[in-house]
């Protein structure tokens, strides 16, 4: 058993005996998933509610919880190998910091039009990358998860669909900062396709869906392959390719009858902000849901909502519990289950979630009832 699995095999079992049982996948052949299948649970940068994200652990951890899919989310190397970040920017996600032999590659970037200061991926060959070593991004947040800093490096996108194929669960990757990417040579689609092709994965009815918060990389991704793509819609703003162009495109454009027509002549689906479902007012509460999931089936697209966290400071305000004076409330597990079966009741595809294991949970409730 190798150190990663020793973990797990701890890990689940710890949380078994709390809220949520550990539901362990048995290695198998993973297909794609039929829209009038129950929705798809993903595990969001695998299991980011108990372990540093987008590490091995994190993604055993949420196939053993229940997740259909594991979400990597990728930035380059130096040498344009695909790894897993959340951002280019590593000094908030691993202890490049402790590590003095980088001092000098501390730098200031611009990305996507905003000054980011820190340690960037495409600074480092995998080699340099592979000296680091993974840690908690919200320590305030989820101070439990600091136990497992310094135990898991970097994984390329070839050691994630690796670990999915062996578990038979799928893969959601996410294209990070593709614009900028392009413009320093190191483009992230190309090596998503080949990776993904070396792996045997190229069809429709793989378990693949590829995303991205910009629009122009996607539609190149439709003349290329035959795997399912997703436009990433935030609850407010622009795709910064538009941005970047000028043309004053927003995601609110997007998310119309006609947006979401055009959106379908090129994506599967869209992946939404749970907001964009489930607004919420000035106090925070939720009030009527969107017409968003109905106007996207009626132009037979598929609907993923994100980012279902447990805490909550997290939840909207109607879904938030216990005493709010207390100097751990804002950490505290809120009625995560009550905002899941909200989602559900919209007829949802599929969720995001940085607890898969709850997310699965509820689903199996509904199902008995």
């Amino acid at each position: 058993m190798t150190m990663i699995r020793k973990f797990v095999a701890g890990a689940l079992a710890l949380l078994a005996g709390g809220t949520v049982a550990a539901v362990l996948i048995q290695p198998g052949a993973a297909t794609a998933d039929k829209r009038d299948q129950e929705p798809i649970v993903i595990g969001h940068r695998g299991a980011s509610a108990y372990r540093p994200e987008h590490t091995l652990l994190s993604y055993e951890t949420a196939i053993g919880l229940g997740a259909d899919y594991i979400e990597p989310d990728l930035v380059s190397t130096k040498d344009h190998i695909l790894v897993a970040r959340h951002e280019n920017e590593i000094g908030g996600t691993t202890d490049v910091a402790d590590h003095p032999e980088f001092t000098s590659r501390r730098t200031t970037k611009t990305i996507d039009g905003v000054a980011v200061t820190g340690w960037f991926t495409e600074d480092f060959t995998l080699a340099e990358l592979r000296t680091l070593r993974a840690k908690e991004r919200i320590p305030d947040l989820r101070p439990e998860n600091t136990a497992f800093n310094g135990l898991a490096p970097i994984p390329t996108f070839d050691e994630v669909i690796d670990l999915a194929q062996r578990y038979g669960v799928g893969v959601y990757p996410e294209t990070k900062h593709p614009t900028y990417f392009d413009s320093i040579g190191l483009s992230l689609e190309e090596p998503l396709l080949a990776t993904l092709a070396r792996h045997g994965w190229r069809k429709s009815t793989d378990p693949v869906f590829i995303q991205s918060f910009e629009t122009a990389n996607i539609r190149d991704l439709h003349k290329k392959t035959k795997l399912r793509l997703i436009q990433l819609v935030n609850g407010s703003g622009a795709p910064y390719d538009h941005v970047a162009k000028g043309d004053g495109f927003t995601y609110d454009q997007m998310v119309t009858p006609a947006g979401l027509k055009d959106v379908a002549s090129y994506a599967y689906g869209v992946g939404v902000a749970t907001t964009r479902i489930l607004p919420v007012g000035a106090d925070g509460r939720t009030v009527a849901p969107t017409t968003l999931v109905r106007d996207a089936h009626r132009a037979h697209l598929d609907v993923h909502t994100w980012t279902v966290r447990p805490e909550n400071s997290q939840l909207p305000v109607d879904y938030r519990r216990g005493d709010s004076a207390s100097p751990v409330y804002a950490r505290a597990t809120g009625d995560v289950t009550g905002y899941l079966n909200k989602l559900y009741d919209q007829n949802i595809d599929g969720v995001f979630s940085d607890d898969p294991g709850v997310a699965r949970a509820v689903l199996g409730a509904r199902a008995r009832h």
